[in-house]
């Protein structure tokens, strides 16, 4: 009897120490596994940071007493191979040095004038590198190269030009708008947008779009940039919609809230619905003062104001404004606005 009691205190004490170290092993290999973790993080943490490091351009403040930005180029660049980019709603400036290599950034600082200018990077590309810059506001720019330097002057929008708009076409991104049988307000106010753009191309006038792509700027984005830019009027693009589909025709909107003395949001609203729906030969609803929510066109401090082309709960409407020929009508409507209330400004 004494004989089994043993046996079984013997197993008893073998399974027991199997099981203690099994969970001590298991422990050890969890501890293992998280310092493992931590060191490939820290690791991960500290090469994201030699790698920004790496990539942060190096200014020489010792120049800054300039009107102008110095940035070095390798030898054998010309100035037709330089790509400059101007990417005003980010507020930044890319230039694109051909041919250029990794290091040469590494090792030659960028001098001159940095007074517009947040911070500076650079990155390897397939054609050279590219250096980006953050600035501290909308600008154009003016270049020259000379002896192996290329010198970046930046201007105020109104230093180069003398008569600005900001075309703002609705939505965009995520945020496709009204939407009705897959007709999307967003595609809508980017392709009469386009439409308008080959217009304003042909001319002197300078404008600036919040959007030529299916990207969504900030609502305080877009009104920054009429602001920044000092704009002579910004205009926005949409379209509309209504419980009752049997509403149809075109509807500006203008901040009621803001003043501004001789012309202002009110005379740029009439002014859009009158040259837009004579353009379409269409039915004016009237003019609106925009709603809380409509913070692009309520911010704005330059004359501003809003265009709905259309209901895209009409279905004659919507058909109508999917077309090419009826948004480059509705386009032509807002350029002949344009013009004639940029003569009425001067």
């Amino acid at each position: 009897m004494q004989s089994d009691l043993m046996k079984k205190a013997a197993l008893f004490g073998i399974v027991f120490f199997a099981a203690a170290m099994g969970i001590m092993t298991g422990l050890s290999l969890k501890k293992a596994a998280e310092l493992k973790k931590a060191e490939r993080l820290r690791a991960q943490e500290e090469a994201a940071r030699k790698e920004n490091e790496a990539y942060t351009l190096t200014f020489d403040l010792g120049q800054a007493d300039t009107s102008y930005l110095r940035i070095p180029v390798p030898e054998g660049c010309s100035a037709e191979d330089i790509q400059v980019e101007n990417h005003y709603m980010d507020r930044a400036l890319y230039v694109l040095i051909p041919g250029a290599e990794e290091n040469f950034y590494r090792e030659n600082a960028v001098s001159g004038n940095r007074e517009e200018i947040v911070q500076g990077a650079f990155e390897p590309e397939k054609e050279g590198v590219k250096l980006k810059f953050q600035l501290t506001g909308i600008f154009e720019y003016r270049t020259i190269l000379e002896n192996n330097d290329l010198y970046i002057s930046f201007l105020s929008p109104r230093e180069v030009y003398d008569r600005i708009v900001v075309i703002d076409p609705a939505c965009g991104g995520m945020n496709a708008g009204y939407e009705q049988d897959g007709i999307r307000e967003k595609d809508i106010s980017l392709q009469i947008a386009a439409k308008l753009k080959e217009k304003l191309d042909e001319t002197d006038i300078k404008a600036y779009y919040t959007r030529m792509d299916d990207s969504n700027p900030g609502e305080e984005m877009r009104a920054a940039l009429a602001n920044d830019a000092k704009a002579d009027i910004y205009i926005r693009i949409q379209a509309d919609a209504s419980e009752d589909s049997s509403v149809y025709g075109i509807t500006t909107v203008y901040n009621g809230d803001f003043f501004i003395p001789g012309f202002g949001n009110l005379e740029l609203a009439d002014s859009l619905e009158k040259e837009v729906v004579t353009s379409v030969s269409g039915k004016a609803l009237g003019l609106m003062e925009a709603e809380a929510t409509e913070h692009a066109v309520r911010h704005v401090m330059v004359p501003a104001a809003a265009v709905k082309a259309g209901f895209l709960t009409n279905q004659q409407e919507a058909a109508l404004l999917v077309r090419e020929e009826y948004q480059d009508k509705i386009a032509e409507g807002i350029y002949n606005a344009i013009i004639k209330v940029l003569e009425q400004i001067d």
